[in-house]
């Protein structure tokens, strides 16, 4: 059966972000509880990834060349947090992510322990 957002009580975030970041997002997600589970806070897991993107006009800051893919080292961090708390950790994510447009995924958890 389909669940509707109000049945899940936790999401899991994933965050696209430069390896130098890390230790900011990882305050930011702190100040807002995120990653909290049980006796443990500021719980998260990343991932080494290879960014790729091309710049279209009007990007700010323009990074890469016109008409080319560009790829670069980055991580993917995972997070779990309340539903209920998804914008205000967006918005902590927001305030020292470098990207123009975070790349911010919120996805249910119907479950968080089996």
């Amino acid at each position: 059966m389909l669940k509707g957002m109000d049945d899940f009580l936790y999401c899991k975030m994933e965050i696209f972000m430069p390896e130098t970041h890390l230790g900011a997002i990882q305050k930011a997600l702190q100040s807002v509880d995120a990653g909290h589970i049980g006796n443990y806070d500021s719980c998260l897991s990343y991932s080494k990834v290879t960014g790729c993107w091309r710049p279209l006009a009007g990007s700010n800051p323009y990074i890469g060349a016109e008409n080319e893919i560009s790829s670069k080292p980055e991580l993917k961090v995972e997070v779990t947090c309340l539903r209920e708390k998804v914008d205000v950790t967006i918005e902590a994510v927001k305030k020292v992510h470098p990207y123009e447009e975070p790349v911010i995924n919120v996805i249910p958890l119907y479950r968080t322990s089996f």
